[in-house]
């Protein structure tokens, strides 16, 4: 059975002038460069007078044949219109609403269940996790939650840059 470390849950709230399209875009392709495989698991648009979009995405990353990190990202885009705004003296095209992105990040370990299937291995299992590799998880929870946070303050960043140049 897989066992889980829940290393992080943060939220992102974002309000205001954004491009949809190039945040999901960027969003993306870090997990991607980062060697992330992403599944997109829910999508659900109910348009209004404005758009609301929900998202669910899973990315997972095997670290080891042991270690699997995996972060669930939950878009919630609320009233998102189209504006038209001014950008170096032309017009261009882009998105205003709020929208927010629940970041849950795991450690996942034995996630192909090989501890699982001998008795003797099961209960070997709890003694190597305990007290042998205790202060390797440690190690790839501490990693997993920096890179983490390191993704959300460049998402945070390229949110910042995008209402700038517009």
């Amino acid at each position: 059975m897989v066992q889980k470390s829940n290393v992080l849950k943060q939220f992102l709230k974002h309000k205001g002038i954004f491009n949809y399209v190039e945040v999901y875009a960027f969003c993306y392709e870090w997990l991607v460069n980062e060697g992330y495989k992403v599944s997109e698991t829910l999508y659900q648009e109910k348009v209004t007078e404005a758009k609301d979009v929900v998202i669910e995405w899973v990315a997972r990353k095997d670290v080891s044949d042991y270690f699997r990190n995996v972060m669930k990202l939950n878009w919630h885009l609320i009233r998102m219109s189209d504006v038209e705004i001014e950008k170096d003296g032309k017009k261009v095209k882009t998105n205003r609403g709020d929208f927010e992105i629940k970041f849950t990040v795991d450690l996942e370990r034995d996630y192909e269940g090989r501890w699982e299937e001998r008795p003797f291995w099961k209960f070997f299992h709890s003694i190597y996790d305990k007290y042998i590799a205790r202060t390797t998880i440690e190690e790839y929870e501490d990693r997993l939650t920096d890179k983490a946070i390191e993704y959300i303050e460049q998402i945070k960043s390229f949110l910042e840059l995008e209402g700038k140049r517009k």
